[in-house]
């Protein structure tokens, strides 16, 4: 069989892709269909962990989790020491959604920013070093081929594949070196909707414009427009839906309304409304909103605990009054650090230290929390830490990609209620931890409470993890907040549900009507 593929293109990032390509991901896959999501190419720092195939392409063979059972990312039951592969991490959710196997071939090319012109090629699931040094124009014929490839093996395993573009493909000056938009499109004849933000105000002229700057054969591709996040009576729109359809022969098929918490996680940047959830605050927690952030997308189900406050802490000021600190993961873990210092957060987590105030570091955030960053590799950079754990940091040549169960030993004070809880989660990371020699030469050592994994302070309130997903995990939510939150599962319904409600009749299933 050949999957009918349907695409969803934006006139701006932001638009609302991912989202809706996630909605279509269950939309379909309620219908009994084989679907598959796919994403030639994402730019984002957010990644998840799929096992590899045999063969060597990622492939991470776990269903979609069920209930409580498993971690809102999915679980492994391979050994923990088993190597992965990276894929991002809207496709990763797409692909729950879609009931399917998470499979590098979802997302054959990953760019993660390391400064503002320079990112790490992953291709296939793997960093690829060339790829990373070479001009961003000079990958695409170089790259085309995996991704044609990807593209195809999925079509011939599904019914439908739903496909997801990045940025606008109306972007004239990287037309000729496109391998995401509109080459995808035209190789799959897939059938497209082209999303706006009309809450950004000019909705109709970004559809427009974009339909516009394509060339005629790919306008063809285009099937219906819609208009996302809108506030207000729907009928004050017209005579402009009709009117646009009259220029472009495109109807507008859908105007969905604004709505803040669906519970899908931003797959790109940090986003401060609505971080409280239902009740009185009773916990705040301050993220740090470093530059290179990534992963954030694991502190999505802290917004739905209820009585928790979610701060993005850019200034001293975002800090205070917090319970908790985190230090989230890094794709730039030195100048991440530089720029803590610079904006005085380095005084501020400090402090909120010394009140005996918890302190969590996950991954990047674990190695600023210890006393030094060691590169001798060129990877990242080398740095004193903020000295809160005796622990030094080394940069290893090569990445750490792996799913990961573990459990947690006795730990103490703030976070002494995650003693023995068992959770899954998934590890990127050049670096390597160890407890400091000099300073465990004279007895100053972290007390290490899960394996390689995880140190605390001997106060008991500094606690750092290499484990991504810890909020994510039901075990370690009901243990720390005594709470439950929506699996996946309810996100991926109700996302669903919004999308058949808002669509005008029929046109789901004519998308994937074969001519």
């Amino acid at each position: 069989m050949t999957a009918v593929c349907v695409m969803v293109l934006g006139t701006t990032s932001g638009a609302g892709k991912s989202w809706l390509t996630t909605a279509l991901c269950r939309h379909y896959a309620r219908q009994g269909l084989k679907v598959a999501p796919f994403k030639a190419q994402n730019m984002s720092n957010n990644a998840r962990v799929v096992a590899k195939g045999p063969e060597g392409e990622g492939r991470f063979t776990a269903g979609p989790p069920q209930g409580e059972t498993a971690p809102l990312g999915g679980s492994d039951p391979r050994e923990r020491r088993s190597v992965g592969a990276e894929i991002g991490s809207a496709q990763y959710f797409q692909s729950l959604a879609a009931k399917a196997d998470p499979d590098v071939r979802m997302n054959p090319l990953l760019l993660k920013p390391e400064a503002d012109t320079r990112s790490q090629v992953v291709l296939m699931g793997e960093v690829h070093r060339a790829l990373s040094d070479m001009p961003w124009r000079g990958r695409s014929e170089t790259v085309w081929p995996h991704i044609a490839a990807a593209l195809d093996a999925l079509r011939e395993e599904s019914d439908v594949v739903v496909i997801e573009g990045a940025g606008s493909p109306a972007e004239i000056n990287l037309h000729a070196s496109d391998i995401v938009n509109m080459r995808v499109a035209r190789h799959a004849d897939a059938r497209c909707l082209l999303v706006t933000d009309i809450d950004r105000g000019g909705a109709f002229a970004h559809l427009y414009g974009t339909w516009a700057l394509l060339p005629e054969d790919e306008r063809a591709l285009i099937k219906g427009f819609v208009l996302n996040k809108f506030r207000g009576d729907a009928s004050l729109l017209a005579p402009a839906p009709q009117m646009l359809q009259d220029l472009t022969g495109v109807p507008v098929v859908a105007t969905l309304p604004m709505w803040w918490q669906h519970g899908l996680p931003e797959e790109d940047g940090v986003f401060d409304d609505k971080t409280r959830a239902a009740g009185a605050v009773q916990t705040t927690i301050a993220v740090i909103a470093w530059p290179r952030i990534s992963n954030l997308d694991e502190f999505q189900p802290l917004k739905n605990v209820p009585g928790v406050r979610l701060v993005w802490a850019r200034t001293p000021a975002d800090c205070a009054g917090a319970d908790w600190i985190v230090l989230p993961g890094s794709k730039s873990t030195a100048a991440d650090l530089a720029w803590l210092r610079a904006q005085g957060l380095d005084q501020a987590v400090a402090h909120h230290a010394a009140q005996g105030r918890a302190v969590l570091g996950i991954c990047g955030g674990l190695q600023v929390l210890g006393e030094a960053l060691i590169d001798t590799h060129g990877i990242d950079g080398n740095a004193p830490g903020l000295g809160l754990l005796p622990l030094v940091t080394a940069f290893d040549a090569e990445k750490t990609v792996r799913r990961t169960t573990a459990a947690f030993g006795d730990l103490t004070g703030a976070w002494q209620a995650l003693s023995g809880v068992t959770t899954a989660g998934y590890e990127i990371h050049h670096g390597q931890t160890a407890q400091h020699p000099a300073m465990a030469a004279k007895g100053d050592i972290a007390r290490e409470v899960m394996p390689g994994l995880a140190w605390q302070n001997a106060a008991g309130n500094v606690l750092g993890c290499y484990l991504h997903g810890l909020f994510e995990d039901p075990a370690v939510l009901r243990a720390l907040f005594g709470a439950r939150v929506p699996t996946l599962d309810t996100v991926f319904d109700g996302l669903a549900d919004f999308l058949e409600q808002h669509v005008e009749p029929g046109v789901l299933d004519a998308l994937i009507h074969k001519d």
